[in-house]
């Protein structure tokens, strides 16, 4: 476990916490800030089409509400309830801002990737879109060899966060809703994972268009709960959040200043594994959107990180500012979603407020789950020149992975997701910044037709 968290530490070290910084910020200047000036455009192309009757076309893949439900069942996981407890606790409430901050350049650059993955994606026997990053490094940049790397530590990558972490957090509500066994937890897990995985996109696509809406609704509405019965706490937690965020104290008799890193790596890590912004996992699931302008599908990325940092991440984390769970420290609880549990039964009456977060989490890690046992495939499915086998025995194991989630150790794949988090990212942005002109071309492009 301890070198799993070095580990972790190497890869998220100053330089690619600037390099995230850097790609965002680098596509932010040279769009003038479209996520914040042109938000009526993004929000009224986004959710304002949502209210508009669409005609499904031909072909097989998914609509656009599908094509975002399946990113966003990756995007809001536990990362938005328990990963956020965790960057609280080791970052202090500056990590919040941090988070915020790492979110407004995500934005766009989540858009900018998945603009290349509309661009660059392919089209099956089936008529199906499929695409990634490893298309368009690999077409876009002539460099097979960094489209094989990201698609091998993306292939490792979506056991760790996209399943074990994932499980272990359902074991933890389930325990805690119905007193179950890990094991059992794990067996019903995997039954139920396998009949949607196993039928294929589509089915994936149509589960979490139910899904996302429903469990980001439910969470919104339990978030905004909380908050209003500690109202006037409000302001000091946000003045909190923005004291500790810039706070020169030296910590633990450590370096001048530490403690401002100390919270900005929690915030950014924490935070790109929350929105998934410059990972390049999203867009594996946008590539498969009927959608046919690139610049129109990339808006959505937009409005992904501002629901899951912005909105829900935020909501969590003044829940658990407010409630003061975290004074007691995290070692106190057997998982990080327990801290989130705490916070809420502190502020809301009786256990009403456990019960809501344990079963926030069954569902937010279950979207997870599916989400990433996309990605997956799409990687093996590059990785073996779209052999059928090699996907199918990808998706069996896949499946078989969520039984060990459940009865493991989850503190050590935190660990272990955030160094594969980090790995993934680095060919990711490498690919964002060599083709920012096809990036920026495209979004000029669209603006002189609309």
């Amino acid at each position: 476990m301890a070198f799993a968290e070095r580990l972790g530490n190497f890869i998220w070290n100053p330089w690619l916490l600037g390099l995230f910084l850097l790609s965002g910020l680098y596509f932010s200047v040279r769009t003038g800030f479209f996520q914040l000036f042109h938000v009526r455009l993004w929000l009224k192309t986004t959710l304002g089409s949502l209210l508009r009757p669409k005609r499904r076309r031909d072909g097989g893949g998914l609509t656009q509400l599908q094509a975002l439900s399946t990113a966003l069942a990756s995007t809001i996981g536990t990362g938005s309830i328990a990963g956020v407890a965790t960057a609280i606790w080791f970052g202090g409430p500056g990590a919040v801002f941090w988070m915020w901050f790492a979110a407004f350049f995500g934005m766009f650059t989540k858009f900018a990737e998945i603009v290349l993955a509309l661009k660059y994606r392919q089209v099956d026997e089936n008529g199906v879109h499929y695409g990634g990053p490893m298309y368009y490094i690999e077409k876009g940049l002539g460099m097979k060899w960094l489209a094989v790397l990201f698609s091998l530590v993306a292939g490792f990558a979506c056991f760790g966060i996209g399943n074990i972490s994932q499980s272990s957090e359902i074991a933890g509500a389930m325990e805690g809703l119905f007193g179950m066994s890990g094991l059992t937890t794990g067996v019903l897990l995997a039954v139920v994972v396998g009949i949607v995985v196993l039928g294929g996109v589509q089915r994936i696509g149509r589960v979490t268009s139910y899904m996302v809406p429903f469990m980001a609704i439910f969470y919104i509405g339990a978030g905004l709960a909380v908050i209003l019965l500690r109202i006037d706490q409000v302001p000091a937690a946000l003045a909190s959040i923005f004291t500790s965020a810039f706070s020169f104290e030296a910590v633990g008799g450590g370096v001048f200043g530490y403690a401002i890193m100390v919270a900005m790596r929690q915030g950014f890590a924490r935070g790109v594994f929350s929105n998934e912004a410059g990972l390049g996992s999203a867009p594996m699931a946008h590539a498969a959107s009927e959608t046919q302008e690139p610049v129109e599908q990339g808006m959505w990325g937009v409005f992904e990180v501002f629901i899951d940092t912005i909105v829900i991440c935020t909501l969590t984390s003044l829940a658990v500012i407010l409630s003061g769970v975290l004074d007691v420290g995290l070692d106190s609880y057997a998982t990080n979603g327990a801290a989130a549990v705490a916070a809420f039964n502190a502020i809301l009456p009786g256990t009403i407020g456990g019960t809501i977060i344990q079963i926030s989490l069954l569902f937010f890690a279950l979207s997870t789950i599916l989400g990433w046992s996309y990605y997956g495939e799409r990687c093996w499915a590059y990785l073996s020149n779209n052999n059928k086998a090699v996907v199918w025995i990808f998706k069996v194991v896949f499946v078989l992975v969520c039984i060990v989630g459940a009865t493991g150790n989850g503190t050590l794949m935190w660990d272990i997701s955030d160094t594969l988090n980090g790995m993934m990212a680095i060919p990711n942005l490498i690919g964002l910044l060599l083709l920012s002109n096809v990036i920026i071309r495209s979004t000029n492009d669209y603006f002189k037709k609309h």
